[in-house]
């Protein structure tokens, strides 16, 4: 490929799209990125898609387009998308096809962790795991340098990780996204009488005590279920990305405590990291694996 050869990285979640033009061998490096409201079709989606490549430098040849959707993805097919269910079954290679360049897809955790394997956190580390903690709970595995995918794409779902036996279940949702995530926070923080979940955040750092008490009940249950994952995986690290864990400072403390009670001494001393790219990560991981290919998810 030329020296000038780019991809497209989309980054499509559940109320926004984030795209971008990267170099082909410097995928971390956007010539810019952009932000507009997620498309409300399947249509609009191509459009939108195609009319940035359209409108792109003609001195940037364009070698691929990489995309992660919030949602289960097998092969570049989107299978299902709870927050944008006209994606359901849609083949996203052929979407897109008009773009004349192969299309490699997936899952925006799965991508996430992809960009961090790559060029992040966790460049070197042959098995990790990674949660993306936002409105939702995203998450990934990296096992023997792979990312861990399953016979349909939807390995490590474990936002649908559950430690209550008597939870009824829910069809959108599972129980952890529905303790831990962000619009847990946000129904604890209005229980507190506060505005929305990052107000919760702020009074616990301020030592309101029932702020607090509402913040160690979310950390009980990521370390609670984490110790699971952790036990079964034995990961060299796990990495937290995603808007609530630039909570660490007061998730941190109870979610280590949890994750230490439930776990054997031999795998206590865990370690937990921010992942480097943050909330870039998912366009990143987008842009590494339009240029890896459809097989992407082999990181080693």
């Amino acid at each position: 490929m030329s020296a000038l050869s780019h991809v497209l990285a989309l980054d499509l979640g559940g109320t926004s799209l984030r795209a971008g033009f990267a170099p082909l061998d410097a995928p971390a490096e956007f010539d810019a990125a952009e932000r507009w409201a997620a498309p409300e079709s399947a249509a609009a989606l191509r459009d939108k898609v195609l009319g940035l490549v359209a409108a792109r430098p003609q001195s940037a040849a364009l070698a691929g387009i990489g995309i992660t959707i919030p949602g289960l993805v097998e092969g570049t097919v989107s299978r299902w998308v709870p927050n944008l269910p006209f994606l359901d079954g849609i083949d996203l290679a052929e979407l897109l096809g008009g773009a004349g360049v192969p299309v490699a897809a997936g899952n925006d955790a799965q991508m996430a962790l992809l960009a961090e394997a790559r060029l992040g956190a966790a460049a070197g580390l042959d098995d990790a795991i990674l949660l993306a903690i936002g409105t939702g709970i995203g998450s990934s595995v990296l096992a023997g340098g792979r990312i861990v995918r399953g016979a349909h794409g939807a390995a490590c779902s474990f936002g649908w990780a559950s430690a209550d036996v008597a939870d009824p279940g829910e069809d959108r949702s599972g129980w952890l996204e529905r303790q831990a995530a962000g619009r847990a926070l946000d129904r604890l923080g209005r229980d507190a009488g506060l505005a929305d979940g990052a107000a919760l955040i702020e009074a616990a750092r301020a030592g309101d005590r029932v702020a607090s008490l509402a913040i160690h009940q979310v950390g009980a249950a990521l370390g609670t279920t984490l110790a699971g994952a952790v036990a079964l995986l034995d990961p060299q690290a796990v990495l937290l990305a995603g808007g609530v864990s630039e909570a660490i400072d007061v998730l941190g403390p109870p979610l280590r405590a949890a994750l230490t009670r439930n776990l054997p001494p031999h795998l206590r001393p865990i370690e937990i990291r921010p992942g480097h790219f943050g909330a870039r990560a998912g366009l990143v991981g987008a842009a590494v694996a339009a240029g890896l290919g459809p097989e992407w998810w082999r990181v080693r």
